[in-house]
C-alpha cells in the first residue's frame, strides 16, 4: 500500500473515536500488523504524513513518539523513522519455580538487569504482613529492570527478609543463586496474576506507551520448612510474555 493511500484523511477518520493522534497511531499499528508496513521499512517524513493525512505536524509527532516509546518504530538520527523488529514473545510455565535468568538461559536469550534499587529498609505494611515480620525487622529490597536480548521485559521488585540476605549487593545476576549460596533457596511459591495498565514511570522503563496493558504478578516464596522468604511484585510487558499452566482433570 502506498503512503498516499495509507495516510488518506478518510482512512484516519474511519478508525473511530478518540483524539486525532490516537487515530493516526492506530492506522500505523494496523499497517504494521497486516504487513502494509514491513520490518525495516521507512515511514514518510512527519511533514509528508501531515500533508497527506491533513493533520498538524504536532499531531503526527505525538503519534510517532508513542509508537517509538512502544518499540514499534525506531528513529535513526539523520536517516528517519523505521518499522522496528517485532518483540519476541516469551512463554513461561507456571508449574516451575525458576528465576528470570534461568528462564532466559533455557530459551537461548541473553539476560541482564539494570539495577534500580538495592537497599536494606524497613518493610512496608504489606511486606510486614506477607513476610510475617515483627516491628524492628528489615528487608533487603531489590528493584531492577529485567532485559532479554536488549529488550526490556519486566520490572521486578523483591523484598527478602534481611536475615536471609543481609547484603543485597551480593545479588549480581540471579537472586535465587545468591540465596542458594546461603542455603536459603525457596522451593515453592504462590503467584497471583492480574491485568493492569502501566503508569508513566513503568512505561518509560519498559519502553511502552503509558496506559499500555501489562501483567502484574505477586509472588510469595517459601523455604522447605514452610517459612516465607520472598515477596516479589513484578510488571511484565503484555506484548512479550505468555504464562502457560498445565491443567489436569481431578481423579474420580
Amino acid at each position: 500500500m502506498s503512503a498516499a493511500e495509507l495516510f488518506k484523511p478518510d482512512r484516519i477518520a474511519a478508525t473511530g473515536q478518540g483524539p486525532l493522534y490516537m487515530r493516526l497511531r492506530r492506522v500505523i499499528e494496523d499497517a504494521i500488523a497486516n504487513g502494509s508496513l514491513q520490518e525495516g521499512e521507512a515511514l514518510p517524513t512527519e511533514r509528508d504524513i501531515a500533508e497527506r493525512a491533513d493533520l498538524s505536524r504536532v499531531t503526527v509527532r505525538r503519534a510517532v513518539d508513542d509508537l517509538v516509546k512502544q518499540g514499534r518504530l525506531i528513529r535513526r538520527h539523520g536517516s528517519g523513522t523505521f518499522v522496528a523488529p517485532p518483540v519476541s514473545r516469551v512463554e513461561q510455565t507456571l508449574s516451575l519455580l525458576t528465576s528470570f535468568t534461568e528462564d532466559m538461559a533455557r530459551r537461548g536469550l541473553s539476560a541482564r538487569s539494570q539495577w534500580l534499587e538495592r537497599i536494606v529498609v524497613a518493610p512496608s505494611p504489606e511486606e510486614m504482613m506477607v513476610l510475617g515480620l515483627s516491628l524492628g525487622e528489615k528487608v533487603s529490597r531489590l528493584e531492577r529492570l529485567r532485559i532479554a536480548d536488549d529488550v526490556p521485559m519486566a520490572i521486578e521488585r523483591a523484598a527478602i527478609i534481611e536475615s536471609f540476605l543481609p547484603d543485597p549487593l551480593e545479588v549480581t545476576e540471579s537472586l535465587y543463586e545468591a540465596l542458594a549460596l546461603r542455603g536459603a533457596r525457596p522451593t515453592r511459591a504462590t503467584q497471583r496474576i492480574s491485568a493492569r495498565n502501566v503508569d508513566e514511570r513503568s512505561a518509560g522503563l519498559l519502553k511502552v506507551a503509558p496506559g499500555e496493558a501489562a501483567l502484574f504478578i505477586e509472588r510469595v516464596s517459601y523455604l522447605p520448612d514452610g517459612r516465607v522468604i520472598e515477596f516479589t511484585r513484578s510488571i511484565y510487558r503484555g506484548d512479550a510474555y505468555d504464562f502457560v499452566a498445565e491443567l489436569k482433570l481431578p481423579q474420580r
